[in-house]
């Protein structure tokens, strides 16, 4: 049987067959064709409930959970084939809510397409998962009104940045930015938490990277600021500089960071502005946090004002966080994807060189990954 989804705006797809994780699923038999609020229905009332261990795969570190992905198949051609991610969490009764990120990616290795504004209204996560999961360069023309995703294939992260046509336009909206859990980031970090958000391969990886590319120890007149810091940075052991700033949301944390020489409790997304001088530090760094701001490109400005001419800003993550605190965008898009738009922010912020991509994961397919995005503040911004 043949299952088509309507996504509205006369958008429709095709599908033979569904699995979840690889595992193949039945089709819904009384049903020829779903709307995108039918589906989730129907895999609420049934896949949920049936299959449960499926949409619970619990992430190592924290209270993450790994999306149970869909993915539906197709004989047809020129239509690709696609998945839905569906997030669910665990409360008391294990299945109480689950959150749905439409077309989170398409697995077609093959597909250059324009979506005409005024023609047909596709769902935001369908055009973004389009380009940024394959590295696709975004271009928008004013002379027709339409957008353009042009999927390239690249053999590494580290090529992910290459040569990016950015849109003129910051190309994500405010609803990328929100989160599952909008509470008081404070509240959420009061208690401290004195634990490593990383396995050790990939810690070790981030450390030797570190060696390489920070000033040596004790160099006079040499600055670095850990943002969203906590109780250790994984710088190498034993650095030390003269001033070593950190910034994070809990004090007992910050306190404990044996590698600063000062710091400041403060919320990023209530408050973006930096509690420093212009022009003040050599190197800025942020270990697995930059999934979590919501105001990324006013904190990126922030830190080429607080760089120094030259100074290097240096971003790493993995597919490790607080699932409920890290923004839309991010949840629902994957580690490719993440690179883009951790280079996006660099590129909208401005000052920036062009940013690049290392993949430094130390055992791919069997320790965390790590991925770093970094840039250098123009010498004339």
């Amino acid at each position: 049987m043949q299952l088509t989804l309507e996504f509205g705006g006369g958008l429709e797809l095709f599908c033979d067959s569904v699995k979840i994780h690889n595992v193949d699923v039945d089709l819904p038999a009384e049903e020829k064709k779903l709307t995108m609020k039918q589906l989730l229905v129907w895999v609420r009332s049934n896949l949920i409930k049936e299959r449960p261990e499926v949409f619970m795969k619990r992430d190592t570190v924290g209270s993450c959970y790994s999306p149970a992905r869909l993915s539906f198949s197709r004989n047809r051609q020129n239509i690709p084939n696609f998945m839905i991610l569906f997030y669910a969490i665990s409360s008391v009764d294990g299945l109480s809510t689950f959150r749905v990120h439409p077309i989170a990616s398409i697995s077609s290795t093959h597909l250059s397409t324009t979506l005409k504004r005024n023609s047909i209204q596709v769902p935001r996560r369908l055009v973004l998962g389009i380009g940024v999961s394959f590295g696709a360069q975004f271009m928008t023309n004013s002379a027709t009104n339409s957008i353009i995703a042009s999927a390239r294939t690249k053999g590494s992260v580290d090529q992910i940045l290459e040569n990016v046509e950015w849109p003129q336009q910051f190309p994500f909206k405010d609803e990328d930015f929100q989160r599952f859990d909008e509470s008081s980031d404070l509240i959420f970090y009061e208690s401290p938490r004195f634990v490593t958000h990383i396995d050790d391969p990939a810690i070790a990886a981030l450390t030797k990277y570190y060696k390489e590319v920070f000033p040596p120890s004790n160099t006079p007149g040499v600055a670095l600021l850990d943002m969203c810091s906590s109780w250790i940075s994984h710088y190498p052991a034993g650095y030390k500089q003269e001033r070593i700033a950190g910034m994070g949301l809990n004090e007992e944390e910050l306190k404990a960071n044996k590698v600063l020489t000062e710091y400041a409790v403060q919320d990023l997304n209530t408050n973006p502005k930096l509690p420093f001088e212009d022009n003040s530090f050599d190197v800025i760094t942020n270990v697995v946090s930059v999934d979590y701001l919501t105001k990324p490109i006013e904190v990126f400005k922030e830190m080429r004002r607080v760089l120094k001419p030259g100074g290097k800003a240096i971003m790493s993550f993995s597919n490790r966080c607080f699932w409920t605190k890290a923004i839309s965008i991010w949840t629902s898009t994957g580690d490719a994807d993440h690179v883009m738009i951790v280079g996006a922010y660099f590129h909208y912020a401005g000052g920036f060189e062009p940013p690049q991509a290392v993949d430094i994961s130390p055992n791919p397919g069997r320790s965390d990954p790590m991925y770093i995005v970094h840039s250098r503040k123009l010498a004339t911004a």
